[in-house]
């Protein structure tokens, strides 16, 4: 009996490890934003969004801009109790889309650690009157680590050169 235990324990444990990094990350979709968050949420992909390195090497501060990546860049991308995220350039992969890699926290881009600088930016979620919203992004707007997202909204630079999107519109793509 113990033996039957210890076994089907150990193919959980197993079947649990293999589905960290390999599995498929659900999709949510705009009815699992608030009601709060589908303002901000567009429906159709705006044109003419740029890559995060791109926009960091181009944006001033205050320019408009849409820019496109997956949320990630850190162990913990979000902003507890904000509707604040970091994303990464797209043309970065994550750990879970390497062969062999088995990295556990794959949005944390570990194997791209030297050029992970350039290539994220702070998306903060703001309301007509420019303050963060004070709600969870992935409450607020249904959303995941290593999803892609096209953000539209105002360029905020400090003075290490890091951007901030002060963004007024999101699309999650699917």
């Amino acid at each position: 009996m113990s033996y039957n235990f210890l076994g089907n324990s150990f193919i959980v444990a197993i079947a649990l490890a293999l589905g960290g990094c390999g599995g498929a990350t659900p999709k949510p979709s705009i009815s699992e934003a608030t009601a709060e968050g589908k303002v901000y949420l567009l429906t159709s992909e705006p044109a003419g969004a740029k890559g995060v390195k791109d926009t960091r090497a181009a944006a001033k501060d205050a320019d408009e801009v849409t820019l496109i990546g997956r949320i990630g860049g850190d162990e913990k991308p979000w902003v507890e109790g904000q509707a604040a995220f970091l994303i990464v350039d797209t043309s970065l992969k994550p750990c879970n889309e390497r062969p062999g890699d088995d990295c556990p926290i794959p949005w944390d881009y570990c194997c791209d650690a030297g050029e992970l600088p350039t290539s994220k930016a702070m998306i903060k979620i703001v309301d007509t009157t420019g303050k963060t919203v004070a709600t969870d992004a992935r409450k607020l707007l249904g959303v995941k680590e290593l999803q892609t997202v096209v953000v539209h909204g105002k360029a905020k630079r400090d003075d290490a050169g890091n951007l901030t999107v002060l963004a007024d519109k999101i699309f999650v793509r699917k």
